[in-house]
């Protein structure tokens, strides 16, 4: 959506922006002291810069252990190139420096391919020659799987799949891989859509993930399908013979995909199972044991366990799990075979990350690297289970590649993907803990306004994460849809709250908010609110609230049933209707079994006396709703029932923003770019501007601070 305002409006309200992402006043011009002094003029983040900020995806090391190839997210220039979503670069960097090798990190990493790219899914050859990733290069019409040689030249295509290959694996021999796709669209049916037949039957029309094997290289071969039942999910081939690890998933919606999966060993070359797995719940990451005597796998607890953090190891053979993460208030984000009777992992424990050693029997739980470290995401490891790559930030940059070996004390930061940020200034980032009113013990990421000052009260953004199962860490935390370092900059306090039923913290800690939706849960919000204000930093009669999905869903319970202590809200992809919701939903049975626990049929009121939409009537608080057009997950009509009803009812400013073909969050370069700047100009107008009248509709997207 490229609107633009009158050149006189666009002057006065680009002058009110540029002012304010200035650098602060010098020392000299202030009556007050501030708690840290800045530099001259020194940089500040503003949402132009945030759309200019890169970040590591993936980081996979290769089995000798001396490179990594990552891929690089690559936001594309909004104004300058085609609108879409970000491109994604493969690079490569050495494990470790050369032998005296000084520098940053950074400086020996080395682009393979780069520009408008969409690289995605690396892995290694077994000699650790070659690089394979799926793109959509040249003539394709879907991605192909690719294979580029480490010592240079052109990638070239290793397999061709008429639709998208949604994964891959290798086997051992490095010759077949085994792929997961669908069946191509029939002919007369391709024929019926050119003539306008276009008609989609909801929920039926939808297409099974199949397993295809085929060779690398093998140009004109057929790629031969293994037949399964179900949906296919999740695909490793055996590290020492033929067999195939898969999650298989009763149909291909999304409800099945995340309450169905079912872990199967089958026979590559018929199908056939060979071992099933007695689990009910959420499912996460599989994986073979190096001996392909043991499975390893990520999931649920049970079928109402919100988090797929869990850890789970069973005999190949099939039958019953060893839940090995226990009572530990932990979850497991991450996790790797290191040897047939060890296993690494990355650990969320409340705000941090550690990265663990696990013995596959239960006996033994080491940590390797402590947590406060940078917050790390995901890990790869070479073939002796002795070097690592990871992806991970710190409160001062985004995701990047990281490296660990067997004796390091702490993984060593091998990239830095955005040097110019270096030069920019950053208010400090912090842990705050403060108890609920019921005595339940919390925590959550505070990133304080930068040059803060003493006895001065300053206003408050809380952003509020989505799930609920889902949980803040005290890493990078500044995006299109997190205010963070650039709302820090204007001045405002930013606070990520962890509240109950969040995960990071354990399975009991992550259930404590079921059955109970905006109860205890959100009145942490105000605990958290009410102990920054104690604390002197925050102005009470200055606090807004933010958040996408279950956090919009917040968003909009402070700024109706919670109106009084909130004084502006900007709501996304959120939810208003508990009622509608669940009709309109592509998860009505997560949302059954993780959240609510009872089906809306058997309580209508307490439904509805969870929905924001019945108190509209009591809000006062200005609403800035925005929502993907196109959203599965939670209906843009949750956001316009909202829009009606606080706009029928007349006492609060209200406007609703939608992105044609977007869905559960902005994925393109111009949306998310219209998003900041909207929810930035937002909070200006309201917390610490004129207020009353929303500002003007129309907004122009160049940058102020550009030469």
């Amino acid at each position: 959506m490229q609107l633009l305002r009158p050149l006189s409006s666009l002057l006065i309200g680009f002058f009110a922006l540029s002012t304010s992402y200035a650098a602060p006043a010098p020392l000299a011009a202030r009556s007050d002291t501030p708690v840290v002094a800045e530099a001259a003029q020194a940089p500040v983040l503003t949402p132009h810069r945030v759309a200019e900020l890169r970040n590591v995806s993936a980081a996979v090391i290769s089995p000798d252990g001396r490179s990594i190839a990552y891929t690089l997210s690559v936001p594309r220039v909004p104004m300058a190139d085609d609108d879409g979503p970000n491109y994604s670069e493969l690079w490569v960097v050495p494990a470790r420096p050369a032998d005296g090798a000084q520098g940053a990190p950074g400086a020996a990493a080395r682009a393979f391919v780069s520009g408008k790219s969409d690289i995605a899914q690396l892995s290694w050859t077994p000699d650790s020659t070659t690089l394979l990733f799926l793109s959509k290069r040249g003539e394709d019409k879907v991605p192909n799987l690719y294979a580029l040689p480490l010592a240079g030249g052109e990638a070239r295509k290793a397999l061709t799949s008429a639709t998208t290959i949604a994964s891959y694996t290798l086997a051992a021999d490095g010759v077949r891989v085994a792929f997961v796709s669908t069946d191509p669209e029939p002919e007369a049916r391709k024929k019926a859509q050119d003539k306008g037949f276009k008609q989609e039957i909801y929920e039926e029309d939808v297409k099974r993930s199949k397993v295809f094997v085929a060779r690398l290289f093998a140009a004109g071969e057929k790629p031969r399908e293994v037949p399964l039942e179900g949906s296919v999910h999740q695909l490793a081939w055996s590290p020492v013979d033929d067999r195939l690890l898969v999650t298989v998933a009763p149909t291909p919606l999304v409800d099945d995909e995340y309450m169905a999966q079912k872990v199967l060993i089958v026979d590559g070359a018929d199908g056939k199972v060979l071992a099933r797995f007695e689990h009910e719940g959420k499912q996460g990451a599989v994986r073979w044991s190096p001996d392909g005597r043991q499975i390893a796998m990520l999931a649920g607890a049970d079928i109402h366990d919100p988090s797929d953090g869990r850890l789970f190891v069973g005999a190949a053979s099939g039958g019953a799990l060893r839940e090995l993460t226990g009572a530990r208030e932990l979850d497991v984000d991450a996790l790797e075979w290191q040897s047939p009777t060890h296993l690494l992992a990355v650990v969320s424990q409340g705000l941090e990350t550690s990265f663990v050693k696990i013995a596959a029997d239960g006996s033994e739980w080491k940590t390797l690297v402590e947590p406060g470290q940078a917050v790390l995401t995901s890990f790869s490891l070479s073939e002796d289970g002795q070097h690592g790559a990871f992806v991970g930030s710190t409160p001062a940059h985004p995701a990047e590649v990281f490296a660990l070996s067997h004796g390091d004390a702490r993984p060593a930061r091998r990239t830095n993907s955005n040097a110019w940020l270096d030069a920019h200034t950053l208010a400090k980032q912090e842990r705050v803990a403060w108890k609920a009113r019921d005595g339940q013990a919390l925590e959550g990421v505070l990133i304080r306004p930068l040059n803060e000052r003493r006895g001065t009260r300053h206003p408050l953004i809380v952003y509020v994460h989505g799930g609920p199962e889902a949980h803040e860490q005290n890493g990078w935390q500044t995006s299109y849809g997190k205010p963070g370092q650039v709302a820090a900059a204007l001045g405002y306090a930013v606070f990520y709250p962890n509240y109950r039923g969040s995960t990071g913290r354990g399975l009991a800690f992550s259930k404590l908010s079921q059955g109970d939706p905006a109860g205890k849960e959100f009145d942490d919000l105000v605990d958290a609110v009410d102990h920054l204000v104690a604390s002197g930093l925050v102005d009470t009669s200055k606090v807004g609230v933010t958040g996408g999905s279950y956090g919009g869903y917040a968003t909009a319970w402070c700024a109706t049933r919670l109106s009084p202590r909130f004084a502006a809200g900007v709501m996304f992809v959120g939810i208003s209707d508990k009622i509608s919701k669940v009709g309109t939903t592509d998860i009505p049975n997560e949302e059954f079994y993780v959240h609510a626990l009872h089906r809306v049929w058997d309580d209508w009121q307490f439904f509805l006396d969870r929905s924001p939409i019945k108190y509209a009537g009591d809000s006062k608080t200005p609403l800035l709703i925005l929502h993907g057009k196109d959203d599965p997950r939670v209906n843009p009509g949750q956001s316009r029932e909202l829009y009606r009803h606080l706009k029928l009812r007349g006492q609060a400013p209200v406007r609703l923003v939608l992105y044609p073909g977007e869905g559960h969050g902005n994925r393109k370069c111009a949306a998310k770019l219209d998003y900041n700047l909207r929810m930035i100009e937002w909070f200006e107008h309201y917390l610490k501007g004129p207020g009353g009248t929303p500002p003007a509709w129309e907004i122009g997207y160049a940058d102020p601070a550009a030469k």
